[in-house]
C-alpha cells in the first residue's frame, strides 16, 4: 500500500498481543491506514465494528489484526470440540476468501494459531482434511460451510471471533438467509467480538448489524474521488419522430446534427 493511504498511528502505539506486533513488524506494517485506525481502538477493547471500507483500503489486516489478537489474548471455551473453530471469517466468494486466507498465513508463523479455509467449487476432500485436525480461524464461503455444519464437521459453538466481509455483496449475492442460519449456531452476539465490513453502510447492513452484532460501533472511511466524478451526463428527450431517425442510423451520425441528443463530456477540473 503507498504511503499516501498510511496515516500517522502506528500499529505499536495500540496494546496489540506482542506475537501479533512480531507478525506485523515482520510484514513491515508499522502504520495503519485510515480504517485500521478508526476500528482497532474499539476492537482491541472487545467492542464489535461494523466499518465502511472499499478494497484496497486495509480492511483485511484490520479485521485479522484484531481476530489474532483477541484468540491471543482470550482462552479458548472450555470443552471445546476438534470440530469448533475459535474464529470464523465469512467472505461472498472464494476468490476474497483465498485471498483473505494467503493475507492471514503469515501472520501464522509468529502466533501458531492454525487457519482454515472452506470454500466451494472444488477441494472438498483437502479442506475438510484440514478441518478434521483442528483449526483456530476458518475462512469460509456460506454455502461450503452449511454443508460441513449440517454435517458436523464444523460446530459453531465456540466462535468467539465473527468477521463478516463485504456484506452489502453478501445482500447482492442472494447469502442473507445463509448467514442468518450460521448466525443462529454461534454464541450470542455478547459473548463473542463480531466486525462487519461493508462497501456501503446501507439500511441492511445496519438492519443484520444490529440484529447480530452487541451495539456496534459503526466507522466509515470515505471513498476516494475516482475519474468519474469528472464526468457530467445531460439527457434529452427526442420527439417520436426523431427517435424513429436516430435508430435508424446504428453509427450514430445524425446524433451530432440532431437538436436532442445524449451528450457525455468532461466537466472542468
Amino acid at each position: 500500500m503507498s504511503k499516501t493511504h498510511l496515516t500517522e498511528q502506528k500499529f505499536s502505539d495500540f496494546a496489540l498481543h506482542p506475537k501479533v506486533v512480531e507478525a506485523l513488524d515482520t510484514k513491515g506494517f508499522q502504520y495503519c491506514t485510515p480504517i485500521q485506525a478508526l476500528a482497532l481502538p474499539f476492537t482491541l477493547s472487545g467492542r464489535d465494528v461494523a466499518g465502511q471500507a472499499q478494497t484496497g483500503t486495509g480492511k483485511t489486516m484490520a479485521f485479522l489484526t484484531s481476530t489474532f489478537h483477541h484468540l491471543l489474548s482470550h482462552p479458548a471455551a472450555e470443552g471445546r470440540q476438534v470440530n469448533q473453530p475459535r474464529a470464523l471469517i465469512l467472505a461472498p466468494t472464494r476468490e476474497l476468501a483465498v485471498q483473505i486466507h494467503a493475507d492471514a498465513e503469515p501472520l501464522t508463523a509468529s502466533t501458531g494459531l492454525k487457519l482454515g479455509l472452506a470454500y466451494g467449487g472444488d477441494g472438498y476432500d483437502k479442506q475438510l482434511k484440514v478441518l478434521e485436525q483442528g483449526v483456530d480461524i476458518l475462512v469460509a464461503t456460506t454455502g461450503r460451510l452449511i454443508d460441513y455444519a449440517k454435517q458436523n464437521h464444523v460446530n459453531l459453538g465456540a466462535i468467539q471471533v465473527m468477521v463478516l466481509d463485504e456484506a452489502d455483496r453478501m445482500f447482492d449475492l442472494g447469502f442473507i438467509k445463509d448467514i442468518r442460519w450460521l448466525f443462529r449456531r454461534m454464541p450470542p452476539a455478547t459473548q463473542r467480538l463480531s466486525m462487519l465490513f461493508s462497501a456501503t453502510l446501507s439500511y441492511r447492513v445496519r438492519e443484520l448489524a444490529f440484529e447480530h452484532m452487541n451495539s456496534a460501533e459503526y466507522v466509515e472511511v470515505e471513498p476516494e474521488q475516482k475519474t468519474g466524478h469528472r464526468i457530467q451526463e445531460e439527457l434529452f428527450y427526442p420527439s417520436n419522430e426523431e427517435k424513429m431517425r436516430l435508430v435508424a442510423d446504428p453509427a450514430g451520425r445524425r446524433v451530432a446534427r440532431s437538436r436532442h441528443y445524449f451528450r457525455q463530456h468532461q466537466a472542468p477540473l
